[in-house]
């Protein structure tokens, strides 16, 4: 029920989102490859946050992927002890999923985004019981030297048609406008 340009946008969407929202400092980058079904298998880490973007239309769901290592820590907390990673990834997935929201509620009005939970890996293979319409997997590397993993999964509950440009233009990051 989803057609290959509502597919395409939305990893274009995703791909833009996740590269000016994931990277911690602006000067990082945010290196994205996709994955065969066998490589997701393979890649899965023991930890995700699952993030939801649902419409009268459809349910969107960003699942990010990370092991509790030091480079994932080092780079998403700092020096920071008063988080979790879990909590620091469900913040910079909350700001990646926004991203997207903003530019899908262009095609879409009736957006809302959920809030963000943790979840073991092992969950990740029964995304496939929702019977999703569209189901990517993603590697990505953030910063010099830490991989996280992404899932695209949309539900779709009627025909999805659209088309999304992105530009690769910088944006604002959300911080605040004082007037």
């Amino acid at each position: 029920m989803i057609s290959q340009q509502a597919k395409d946008s939305i990893e274009r969407i995703f791909f833009h989102s996740a590269r000016t929202r994931l990277p911690v400092d602006s000067g990082d980058t945010c290196e994205i490859s996709a994955l065969d079904a066998q490589q997701a298998h393979s890649a899965l880490a023991s930890h995700i946050v699952v993030l939801t973007i649902s419409s009268i239309a459809f349910r969107f769901l960003l699942v990010l992927h990370f092991d509790d290592n030091k480079p994932t820590r080092d780079y998403f907390l700092r020096d920071s002890e008063e988080r979790s990673l879990a909590e620091a990834l469900m913040e910079v997935g909350n700001l990646c999923c926004g991203a997207i929201n903003q530019k899908m509620v262009e095609f879409f009005p009736d957006m809302g985004m959920s809030t963000p939970y943790h979840l073991n890996g092992a969950c990740v293979p029964y995304l496939t019981e929702l019977k999703p319409d569209y189901l990517a997997a993603f590697r990505l590397t953030v910063g010099a030297n830490v991989q996280l993993g992404a899932t695209l999964c949309v539900c779709a509950s009627s025909p999805m048609d659209f088309v999304a440009y992105v530009s690769e233009a910088e944006e604002s990051t959300g911080e605040l406008e004082l007037f």
